[in-house]
């Protein structure tokens, strides 16, 4: 594969069956999940043109499943950019062949589709959205910290559907955009009207954690909405331990902020500042409530203070209110506010993304 430079788009070509959807997965070591993903793109209401699997530096039988599911597969070259720099390759000798108006489908190998997700995300292109995100629910096993993920999920989903599809981010999971929106953004790198990345000019910033994030930031920068329609729909590996929860969310964490920083206080970012300031005020609330607890179990016993307490009341119906996607029987298990295990858990990890960012200390993907 040659390197991952863009070429100019070639003129588009009269076509009766309308715009090509084209697929592409990147995938590492993924041999345990990726025919089932591309089963679920083949299982699409509307027709998916061409799925093609880039291998990264895979070690399994990836790209020997990836070829019998019928994907086509290319492998990365000298890639050390994992996620972002296999993409940026494949992009780089895909792009040039397709029309403006074609869609690229860029998908986590560890997602499945439902089937109507590519007619929904078509439907909102042709409204003029510069990329359709998709609403992820979690997936079965994982336990305990399995289980606190699906309930997050769930949330989310049900923000989602208020906001009526207003999305924060493009998630990694599955993102649908025009192939002349592409290259847009690599046309914009090129002329450093965005960040440059490795100074390639490719779709995807290499030198970030969250590539997803600061995608979504360089298509509002350029002018594109984005969206997340409640019915975009599909099913996304969850982290089976706390361990690998805890990388995970430190890199979102952390990427999240660096993004911010990245592009600066500008028109669109500053409401992902107000996220950060609403974050770290978040923590700091928490760090007092347990601070009043602990003070109080030293002085001889706890005591309910009327404050904490009416604290307390509003987390529990907020928590019982927003899992009521999952069922009246989660929303009953809610109220005894055993997710405040996570809630901690997810309050510590954004002090150490918070520290690490300040500190820069070094990345870990």
């Amino acid at each position: 594969m040659s390197a991952p430079t863009l070429a100019q788009p070639r003129a588009g070509r009269h076509r009766s069956g309308g715009p090509r959807v084209v697929a592409v997965i990147p995938a590492h070591d993924e041999e345990a999940q990726i025919a089932q993903t591309i089963a679920a793109l083949r299982a699409q209401d509307r027709k998916v043109d061409e799925v093609f699997v880039v291998t990264d530096n895979c070690t399994d039988d990836t790209a020997a499943i990836a070829m019998a599911a019928g994907a086509r597969v290319r492998a990365s070259v000298g890639n050390t950019h994992r996620k972002a720099g296999a993409l940026n390759q494949l992009l780089a000798w895909l792009l040039p062949q397709l029309d403006e108006d074609d869609v690229v489908l860029v998908q986590d190998a560890d997602s499945t589709l439902d089937p109507q997700f590519v007619t929904v995300g078509l439907r909102h292109l042709d409204r003029g959205y510069g990329g359709v995100g998709g609403v992820f629910r979690g997936s079965a096993g994982g336990g305990f910290v399995g289980h606190l993920q699906r309930n997050e999920y769930a949330r989310y989903a049900r923000d989602v559907h208020r906001l009526r599809g207003k999305c924060l981010v493009l998630t990694g999971t599955a993102a649908m955009f025009r192939a002349g929106t592409l290259h847009e953004v690599a046309a914009a790198r090129l002329a450093g009207k965005l960040p440059t990345g490795d100074g390639s000019g490719g779709i995807y910033d290499t030198t970030v954690l969250t590539e997803d994030n600061e995608l979504t930031f360089a298509l509002l920068h350029l002018g594109h909405r984005v969206i997340s329609p409640s019915d975009c729909t599909l099913e996304t590996e969850v982290m089976t331990t706390w361990r690998a929860l805890w990388a995970q969310r430190l890199r979102w964490k952390r990427g999240a902020v660096e993004n911010c920083v990245q592009y600066g206080l500008t028109h669109i970012t500053w409401r992902y500042w107000g996220r950060q300031l609403l974050t770290m005020a978040g923590v700091l609330v928490t760090g007092l409530y347990l601070a009043a607890i602990a003070l109080s179990l030293t002085h001889g016993g706890l005591q309910v203070n009327p404050a904490w307490l009416a604290i307390s009341s509003i987390f529990v119906v907020e928590r019982v209110v927003t899992v009521r996607y999952r069922g009246w029987r989660q929303m009953l298990l809610a109220a005894s506010m055993y997710e405040l295990v996570l809630d901690y858990f997810l309050q510590a990890c954004h002090v150490k993304a918070y520290a690490d960012a300040l500190l820069r200390t070094r990345k870990s993907w």
